[in-house]
């Protein structure tokens, strides 16, 4: 069979619908020089307000002044810091690292100040609603939707584990069909895989699930023969040939599950916004059941989500959109977020990798909005297993966010949406200025053992970075819902738990971030690969080949240090220990959280873990997992293999990649 047919259905009308051809142009971005020079004139000579134009919503009015209070926030509290580590009494190249470490620490305690600020926001809103922001109704019933309303499902997969993906979508596609508006839906898989076998398994797959559900909604697989820009080129190809069918686009990652009643929300949330362009869920993320993967998913369940409210409170109608579990208002996306190449050689030039940020500025250069919906229930997807799979991931996140660096100053943009391209850049640029800070404190420290290596404020900056958790306890334990996570007791364990975790993977993350930061501007070459999609224990010997450099510098620095006595080699511990412990951390953290449950521990549970929705109930029965026996764990593992797979996974998934 020919890969690149279209898989024979029962029903030949069901192989494709017609082509609807419309147009997608990519015009060319201005570049960042002559952007930064234009938008400079715009801020030098405004332009006069048009009274024919519309006045500003209540919500625009209220995220101005939202935005700031946190800019005056973070400009005093760094300028507070700065002033309060002065350098004084330096010479020669003490002077020349003196003035270093301080631009340096002034920088990263802003950043620091963002975060901690944002979570202060988020932490206020989770206990008082906010009026300005995009409500969601009680039940999608609320929503009467318009007959022409119809809406593309979307799943754009490559190379992915073909029975996990369908049973997800599987799922997703039964729940659907379940609510009253099934008619506006028509589903879309989209494969760019070209591996003969792959192919073959996407094909039989496909079979099965059109028998299966082929009667109740429109179901359609289409094989791209012309690969081009990854999943954005796979998304304006499906725009091109079918995207004048279609009022609405919602689009799932390979790992997406959606419950029906979420998806008809989206619709009818849209229908009551006419100025929305995107509208974006908050998924909770379904992990393999690891120790990393459920640290990580505690971590989103609880602190993402006072993050995601922060961030929230301020951006409004001009919110981040993650390429995936939103709703897109397909004409304008046809008409506006058409991607060129970046010009020029090298990593950063070429095709836009982290399009989901720059497609967002886009619609909002063209006067729509971006909401995110965090209360919206039923958006789920998956987290890496491993601390090795989060890392490569990280990799591809990296040169995609410092390629959008280019775009800065693209006429047009708002603010807003630069300075998410900006933190985008910071999420992942920090890592090196962190790891310079520490080289240049060393150096100082060399000069004259007197100077200590932490600053004076190292409490305060300690203290900003775990106070966030602490607020998403309170909050939690101010809702009442400190049962959900299996009470107060495991609760706090829990959080102590993944607070002791986060703490030695930090100086890990550290190192790997100021790497692929450093790849990619040197122009090493990346290679995109989909992630696994099911557990699989990290090896001692190729895991040992990947940290024994780490671990062999931390040994030498701890050496260097006890020649300048213990004090130095203390202060070195916190950064210095993870190093020497990372492979066995990274392989610990591999393993499966079931011994746990068996030994009646309930460590890192989340509520999506003791009360399962039933969305993923059937997208794992339909991966052919089986429950555990009762009294064990609700959690599932596949027959045969032992791969465990955890229910639910929470994300903060790095809101800034």
């Amino acid at each position: 069979m020919n890969p690149y047919d279209l898989i024979p259905l029962t029903r030949p009308d069901l192989q494709a619908p017609p082509l609807n051809r419309g147009s997608m142009i990519s015009r060319p971005w201005s570049g960042f020089w002559n952007g930064f020079l234009q938008s400079l004139r715009a801020l030098l000579h405004p332009p006069r307000r048009n009274r024919a134009e519309a006045p500003l919503q209540a919500w625009e009015t209220a995220a101005t002044l939202r935005r700031r209070a946190l800019g005056a926030g973070i400009l005093f509290s760094s300028v507070l810091a700065g002033w309060s580590q002065w350098p004084q009494n330096l010479q020669g190249l003490g002077a020349l690292l003196g003035w270093t470490q301080w631009t340096l620490f002034v920088l990263l305690f802003a950043w620091v100040s963002a975060g901690f600020l944002t979570a202060v926001l988020g932490f206020w809103v989770q206990l008082h609603p906010d009026p300005h922001a995009l409500a969601v109704p009680s039940s999608h019933a609320d929503l009467p939707l318009d007959p022409g309303a119809r809406t593309a499902l979307i799943m754009p997969i490559c190379h992915e584990q073909v029975r996990s993906v369908f049973a997800g979508l599987r799922a997703t596609c039964e729940s659907l069909a379940a609510t009253r508006d099934t008619t506006l839906f028509d589903v879309f898989v989209l494969s760019d895989s070209s591996d003969p076998a792959i192919l073959a398994e996407e094909q039989a797959a496909w079979r099965e699930l059109h028998d299966q559900l082929g009667h109740r909604l429109n179901l359609f697989y289409r094989v791209r023969a012309r690969r081009g820009r990854k999943k954005a080129g796979n998304v304006a190809d499906f725009c091109r040939r079918w995207g004048k069918d279609y009022r609405y686009m919602v689009v799932l990652d390979a790992d997406s599950v959606m419950t029906g009643s979420a998806l008809t929300t989206l619709v009818g949330l849209m229908e009551r916004n006419p100025s929305a362009g995107i509208i974006q869920t908050l998924p909770r993320s379904v992990g393999l059941d690891t120790v990393h993967a459920r640290s990580q998913q505690f971590a989103g369940r609880v602190t993402g989500q006072l993050f995601t409210a922060g961030m929230q409170y301020w951006q409004l109608g001009e919110s981040h959109y993650w390429g995936h579990n939103a709703i897109l208002r397909i004409a304008p996306f046809m008409r506006h977020c058409g991607l060129a190449l970046l010009p020029g050689k090298g990593n950063l030039s070429g095709e836009i990798l982290s399009h989901d940020f720059v497609e967002a500025a886009l619609l909002r250069r063209a006067g729509y909005h971006t909401w995110i919906v965090p209360g919206l229930e039923g958006s789920y997807e998956q987290q890496p297993a491993h601390l090795l799979e989060e890392l490569q991931r990280d990799r591809r996140w990296c040169q995609g966010n410092l390629k959008n660096f280019r775009l800065l100053w693209e006429p047009g943009f708002h603010a807003v949406h630069r300075a998410m391209l900006l933190t985008g850049v910071l999420a992942y640029a920090s890592a090196p200025l962190w790891m310079a800070y520490i080289l240049v404190s060393l150096s100082l420290t060399a000069l004259n053992p007197h100077t200590p290596l932490l600053p004076t404020l190292w409490p305060v900056t300690l203290s900003m970075l775990f106070i966030p958790r602490l607020l998403a306890l309170l909050a939690l334990f101010k809702r009442g819902e400190q049962a959900k996570f299996g009470g107060t007791s495991t609760l706090l364990a829990s959080a102590f738990t993944e607070a002791t975790l986060s703490l030695l993977q930090a100086p890990l993350r550290m190192v790997a971030h100021t790497l692929f930061v450093l790849t990619a501007l040197t122009g090493f070459r990346l290679e995109w690969k989909s992630p696994a999609r099911e557990a699989s224990t990290l090896a001692w010997r190729s895991t040992w080949q990947h940290y024994r450099g780490l671990f062999l510098i931390a040994t030498g620095g701890l050496a260097l240090a006890s020649l300048r006595g213990p004090t130095l080699m203390v202060d070195l511990l916190p950064i210095a220990l993870p190093w020497l412990l990372a492979a066995p951390l990274a392989i610990a953290t591999s393993h499966s959280t079931r011994f746990l449950k068996m030994r009646g521990l309930s460590l890192l549970d989340i509520p999506e873990e003791r009360r399962i929705p039933s969305v993923l109930r059937r997208a794992w029965h339909y991966a052919g997992l089986q429950p555990l026996p009762s009294g064990v764990s609700a959690r599932f593992v596949r027959s045969g293999t032992g791969t465990q797979i955890a229910l639910d996974r929470a994300q903060f998934l790095n809101l800034s990649r």
